[in-house]
C-alpha cells in the first residue's frame, strides 16, 4: 500500500505547491489592496484634516473679528458713559456756581426781573425760581431765568467747545 501513496505524492506536492502559490498571490494581492486602502484613507484623512484646519482657522478669524467688534463696542459704550458722567458733573458744577453767584449778588435778581420785563412787558408776572433766579409769565408766553435754566443755556452755548472735554491732554 505504500506504493499507491507514493504515486500520489507528486500530485499532492503539485497541488500543495499550487495552493501555496495561489495563497501567496492572494496574500500579496490582499497586502497590495490593504496598502492602497491605507494610502487612500491616509490621503482622505489628510484632506479632511487640512479642511478642518482651514475651517477652524476661518472660524477662529471670524470669532476674533467678532471679539474685536465687541471690544470696540464695549470701549465706545464705556467712553460714552464716561462722557455722560463728566458732562453731568460739569452741568451740576455750573448749576451750583450760578446758584451761588445769584445768592451772593443781590442786585442780580433785579437785573433778571428787568430782563424778563424787557422780554415779556411790564405786565409779566414774576416769581422766584427754586435755587435762584426768576420765572416770568404772560398769557401764552413764559421766560425761564432760573439759575438752572441759565446754567443749562450757558452749557448749550458752549456747544462744540465742550467736545474738548473728551480730548486727551
Amino acid at each position: 500500500m505504500a506504493a499507491p501513496a507514493d504515486a500520489l505524492e507528486p500530485v499532492r506536492a503539485e497541488l500543495l505547491r499550487a495552493a501555496r502559490a495561489e495563497a501567496g498571490a492572494v496574500l500579496e494581492g490582499a497586502r497590495a489592496d490593504a496598502e492602497e486602502t491605507l494610502r487612500v484613507a491616509r490621503a482622505t484623512a489628510d484632506r479632511v484634516l487640512a479642511s478642518a484646519r482651514a475651517a477652524g482657522a476661518a472660524d477662529g478669524t471670524a470669532a476674533a473679528a467678532g471679539e474685536r467688534i465687541r471690544a470696540a463696542e464695549d470701549a465706545w459704550t464705556a467712553e460714552l458713559a464716561a462722557r455722560a458722567a463728566a458732562y453731568a458733573d460739569l452741568r451740576a458744577g455750573v448749576r451750583s456756581g450760578v446758584r451761588r453767584a445769584l445768592a451772593e449778588d443781590a442786585p442780580a435778581r433785579d437785573r433778571l426781573v428787568a430782563a424778563a420785563r424787557d422780554l415779556l412787558g411790564a405786565r409779566a408776572r414774576i416769581t422766584d425760581a427754586p435755587g435762584g433766579g426768576v420765572v416770568a409769565e404772560v398769557p401764552g408766553r413764559r421766560v425761564d431765568l432760573s439759575a438752572d435754566a441759565l446754567a443749562d443755556r450757558a452749557l448749550e452755548r458752549a456747544g462744540a467747545r465742550a467736545e474738548h472735554l473728551w480730548e486727551l491732554p
